[in-house]
């Protein structure tokens, strides 16, 4: 029989994820502070650590409490949509990819050169469904390390949700609007032209999934002004250097998905080119700081797995 203090330490983690599990589902009923929802649904992967002895199974739960944390911390700022719309910047990445289109938009020169209006080609399906592929990439890419390399995946784990962790900061701090968005506001010269700027996705979605669009889309979307830095591109790119790091062949499929996404962002009208030049620079960022966090990460882990020898003491 274990002693009570080995319970209790069980006790207690279990208890954090439960809370951290409850406390994004609660929060608009609880009334409860964005601060304290993050800080709640923060501590259950580090409860599930200390329940349960290391395994694949507890590595893939990890994760998902890891981002069952990300995902509540996404949507929350959408929780006020008006008045996250009095706060949203929507001039100032068209401005600036205006100076990269040299005069116009990046989107509006690549669909009018290459979308039809009133149909979808097999390339524009393509890039529609290499988008809404990215909700399996950067996580895939963590289950195919876990299988093959299980060694590699705390440190790679580590780094992709550093890049989902700090990119949620911008979408508090700098709150950002997408190109369909703006158009919808009229900051586009001839936004009252129905082609000026298409959200191809949205349409294609009403078409392809019908009744079913609505419900999926409110299911994965949950803000939609959350544009800067673009975490699509930022975790696809942080993905494709971790393949990179398996074998040549992985790291191949790796880039050439994260350049075909990157090109669909742009051209479907989900992100600017600023986006995902700001996405880009996240990822490096976490790479280059890496080997100075590495330490403190080390430490952190051991104190974790020493409270969890405790608790199967």
């Amino acid at each position: 029989m274990r002693p009570p203090a080995s319970r209790a330490i069980r006790a207690a983690a279990w208890g954090a994820v439960a809370v951290g599990l409850a406390a994004p589902l609660l929060r608009r009923r609880l009334n409860l502070r964005p601060a304290a929802v993050v800080a709640l649904a923060g501590g259950a992967p580090i409860g599930i650590c200390i329940a349960v002895p290391r395994s694949r199974t507890r590595d893939v739960a990890t994760c998902c409490l890891q981002m069952w944390a990300y995902v509540a911390a996404y949507k929350m700022p959408n929780d006020q949509a008006e008045a996250l719309a009095r706060r949203v910047h929507i001039d100032y990445p068209l401005a600036i990819d205006r100076v990269i289109g040299l005069g116009r938009l990046p989107t509006q020169r690549l669909q009018s050169l290459l979308a039809q209006r009133g149909r979808f080609r097999t390339v524009d399906k393509v890039l529609i469904w290499a988008h809404w592929m990215w909700f399996l990439v950067p996580h895939g890419a963590l289950v195919w390390i876990l299988m093959r390399h299980r060694e590699r995946l705390p440190r790679a784990a580590a780094l992709m949700y550093a890049v989902f962790d700090l990119g949620v900061i911008g979408y508090w701090v700098l709150p950002t609007a997408p190109p369909w968005y703006a158009a919808t506001q009229g900051r586009l010269a001839d936004a009252d032209n129905p082609t000026a700027l298409r959200r191809m996705m949205y349409e294609y979605g009403e078409d392809f999934w019908r009744d079913g669009w609505q419900p999926l889309y409110s299911l994965l979307g949950g803000n939609p002004l959350a544009a800067m830095p673009s975490l699509h591109f930022a975790t696809s790119v942080m993905a494709a250097h971790l393949l990179s790091e398996q074998s040549p062949i992985e790291g191949a499929v790796g880039w050439s998905y994260a350049a075909t996404l990157g090109f669909a962002l742009v051209y479907l009208g989900e992100h600017y080119v600023i986006d995902l030049l700001a996405g880009l620079a996240l990822t490096e960022s976490v790479r280059l700081a890496a080997p100075r966090s590495a330490p403190l990460l080390g430490r952190l882990s051991r104190a974790i797995a020493a409270v969890q020898a405790r608790a199967r003491a």
